[in-house]
């Protein structure tokens, strides 16, 4: 769910409750239509104007939907973490603007954004993927035998935090990342930002997405807030006190916020 699926599905309800009341006004009935189509509209026109996903993208989207998630052992899995189309392409879009040649993903699931960014990398290209749930892990690397790019991406399996501080004792000989997309576990996101931040993991005009910023709108209405809807807007309090970084927020999906460091 996000902002805009939220507001058009109340649309939908409050539209069918004034009609089946029968007693509201035509003009407010016609008014709440057009604010209803507006939103309800929005997502499907993006997604029909959006460059069309490769057909390994497809592929591995329809396994995701086809997989029962409940199912998994973690219980914390659903197909809605899947990034979809049009954040695959605003992603796959960004890499290329940065010319970046080394890619970095912290929390993956079946691997769409992975695959999506990797497509974006230029030959001898690479994007190292982090997953805590080694089952999604092997789902993934299943899609990614499936793509003639599927050898861009390498998978590290464990507690991110754990992977980024072993990344980042091997950068003199690997080198830092030119783009960093950030989807893992919300009361996680500052400490991973820090991490980059403070270190050598990120190169100088580096570019970290930070996917989730929006949290269905919890942030900024204080309504039924989860931990999570807490733990984005901490983080994002933070990121926007934090004097080393400039930063914008997206309202692409559920919020993407872009970040980068401000050379000293």
């Amino acid at each position: 769910m996000t902002p805009t699926t939220i507001v058009a599905a109340e649309l939908v309800d409050l539209c069918a409750e004034l009609e089946a009341w029968g007693g509201a006004p035509t003009d407010l009935l016609d008014r709440m239509r057009r604010v209803r189509d507006l939103a309800g509209g929005l997502d499907p026109y993006l997604d029909r104007c959006t460059t069309a996903e490769s057909p390994a993208l497809a592929r591995l989207a329809q396994r995701t939907r086809e997989t029962d998630w409940a199912g998994q052992s973690s219980g914390q899995l659903e197909q809605e973490m899947l990034s979809g189309h049009v954040e695959g392409q605003a992603l796959k879009f960004l890499v290329r603007l940065c010319g970046a040649t080394r890619v970095l993903e912290v929390g993956m699931f079946t691997g769409y954004s992975a695959l999506a960014m990797a497509e974006a990398l230029p030959d001898g290209g690479s994007l190292v993927a982090c997953e805590v749930d080694a089952g999604v892990a092997e789902f993934a690397r299943g899609c990614f035998d499936d793509s003639p790019v599927g050898d861009r991406i390498s998978v590290e399996v464990g507690p991110a935090m754990d992977t980024l501080r072993r990344l980042a004792a091997g950068v003199p000989e690997t080198g830092p990342f030119d783009f960093v997309f950030i989807d893992a576990d919300k009361s996680g996101y500052l400490g991973y930002l820090d991490l980059l931040l403070d270190g050598d993991l990120l190169s100088q005009d580096a570019v970290i997405a930070v996917d989730n910023t929006l949290m269905q709108g919890q942030p900024y209405t204080g309504v039924n807030v989860t931990s999570n809807g807490a733990a984005i807007a901490s983080f994002n309090e933070a990121v926007a006190a934090d004097a080393r970084v400039e930063q914008v927020i997206l309202p692409l999906r559920d919020g993407l916020t872009l970040i980068r460091r401000i050379p000293t």
